[in-house]
């Protein structure tokens, strides 16, 4: 059994939010909350929210079956580029330089150990 969560529009660069996800895919979801929660890095707020989400869709997608925190672990986590916005900033001598404010998406996989 296996349940997703997707959290779009992190006003993040995809390559900072990397680093944090790297840190949890393969770990059991006990080790990751773990790793995301004392993590100072501002993108693994959102990466624990998404995976507190996920564990959570998984627990409402089964109702019969009671799944044991200790055996669940992180199957797939990603990051895709979402749209950068394009702003501008004033820069000496009359001109403007352009700075882009990156976004990203994230996807987080939870599924029991027994579903290999």
């Amino acid at each position: 059994m296996e349940a997703r969560a997707t959290n779009k529009f992190i006003t993040s660069s995809p390559r900072k939010m990397r680093l944090v996800v790297d840190l949890i895919r393969g770990e059991s979801v006990d080790k990751a909350l773990e790793v995301l929660h004392f993590n100072p890095k501002h993108a693994s707020k959102s990466a624990e929210k998404t995976l507190r989400s996920a564990v959570s869709n998984l627990y409402n997608k089964d109702d019969n079956k009671q799944h044991d925190p200790s055996e669940l672990f992180v199957k797939e986590a990603f990051v895709n580029q979402g749209p950068t916005m394009k702003r501008v900033q004033p820069a000496p001598m009359g001109r403007a330089y352009r700075v882009r404010k990156r976004s990203n998406h994230l996807t987080i996989v939870v599924a029991t150990k027994d579903n290999n």
